[in-house]
C-alpha cells in the first residue's frame, strides 16, 4: 500500500495573525486598565472587536478557516474576558462578588466538560485517548441563554472601561446592568449543567 502524507492546514493565515493580535494586546489592556490609562484601553476594546468581526469574515469569505483557528478564536475571547474581568475588579469599576460569580461559571463549566468528555468516551478509558480529540465523544452546544450572557457581559465590560471616561454619571444604570449580568450569569452556567440539551453525545 503506497505512503500517503497527512494533509497538513495553512495555520498562517490573516484571521489567525489577527486572532493572535487580540491574546498578545490583552496584557496591554490590563496594564491600561490598572494604570488608568482609560483612553489606551478603550481603543485597544475597539481593535478587539473590530479584528474579531474581520478574522471571522476572512474565513468564511476567503476560505481561510483552519482547526488552529477554532481554538485561538474562543481562547481569545475568553482571555480578553478574563482581563476584563479581574482587572475591572481590582479598580473597582465592576463588584468584586460580580466578578467571582463570572469567573466562577467559567471553572464550573470547565469541571464539567472535563466530567462530560470521561463519561461519554468509548471504552477503553485510558490517559490517551482522553486527550485525543480524534475520537469524538461529545460536543457542547452553546443555548440560548448563554449567547444573550455573552452579549451582556462585553457590553458590561465595555461600559465599565470607558465609565471612566465619559462626560457623565452612569453609575445607575451600570448598576442595573451589573445585575442583570449576574442573573443571566448564574442562568447561563445552570443551563449548561442542568439542561439536557447542554450538550450531546456523538460517540457510537
Amino acid at each position: 500500500m503506497p505512503f500517503r502524507q497527512a494533509a497538513m492546514e495553512n495555520i498562517y493565515t490573516i484571521p489567525n495573525l489577527l486572532t493572535l493580535s487580540r491574546i498578545v494586546a490583552c496584557p496591554v489592556l490590563g496594564w491600561a486598565i490598572v494604570h488608568d490609562e482609560f483612553y489606551l484601553a478603550t481603543g485597544l476594546l475597539v481593535y478587539a472587536g473590530l479584528t474579531d468581526l474581520v478574522d471571522g469574515w476572512l474565513a468564511r469569505r476567503f476560505n481561510m478557516g483552519s482547526v488552529l483557528g477554532t481554538i485561538l478564536d474562543p481562547a481569545a475571547d475568553k482571555m480578553l474576558m478574563t482581563t476584563l474581568v479581574v482587572t475591572l475588579a481590582v479598580k473597582d469599576l465592576i463588584p468584586v462578588p460580580l466578578a467571582a460569580i463570572i469567573l466562577g461559571r467559567d471553572v464550573l463549566l470547565s469541571l464539567t466538560a472535563f466530567y462530560i468528555r470521561y463519561t461519554t468516551l468509548p471504552a477503553p478509558k485510558t490517559f490517551t485517548r482522553y486527550w485525543d480529540f480524534s475520537i469524538p465523544s461529545a460536543e457542547v452546544r452553546p443555548t440560548g441563554i448563554s449567547k444573550v450572557n455573552t452579549a451582556l457581559q462585553l457590553l458590561l465590560m465595555g461600559t465599565a472601561t470607558v465609565s471612566p471616561i465619559l462626560p457623565l454619571d452612569i453609575g445607575l444604570p451600570l448598576q442595573a446592568l451589573q445585575v442583570i449580568v449576574a442573573g443571566t450569569t448564574i442562568w447561563s452556567g445552570a443551563s449548561y449543567v442542568f439542561a439536557k440539551d447542554g450538550f450531546r453525545v456523538i460517540s457510537s
